[in-house]
């Protein structure tokens, strides 16, 4: 399943001239998306924790890797496998809550 969603512009999203790349770079890099998302306190918890034992282990890693690590498991899934993980998750509620 693969959902993407564009950036809003603003001066946030405006977007940026791109680096000059150095000499001998591939040219076919791979696009890059911009994206959010909502998820529970906890498991947001689990990202800073997996990322200070990584740190602890000598490991740099950032939150976004991480998220990428997490992408490239549940690639890996069987179905099976997969649906019985999304059933144990917490429904939650999309979308933005309203501007105040």
């Amino acid at each position: 399943m693969a959902i993407v969603k564009a950036a809003r512009g603003g001066a946030a999203g405006r977007a940026r001239a791109p680096e000059a790349a150095p000499a001998g770079a591939d040219a076919a890099r791979p696009a890059l998306v911009r994206d959010s998302f909502t998820m529970p306190e906890g498991e947001y918890a689990v990202l800073a924790a997996v990322k200070q034992a990584c740190l602890k282990a000598g490991v740099e890693v950032k939150k976004s890797e991480l998220l990428r690590i997490g992408v490239a498991l549940v690639g890996r899934l069987d179905m099976a496998t997969l649906r019985q993980v999304l059933d144990s998750l917490p429904q939650l509620k999309t979308g933005r809550p309203p501007a105040s």
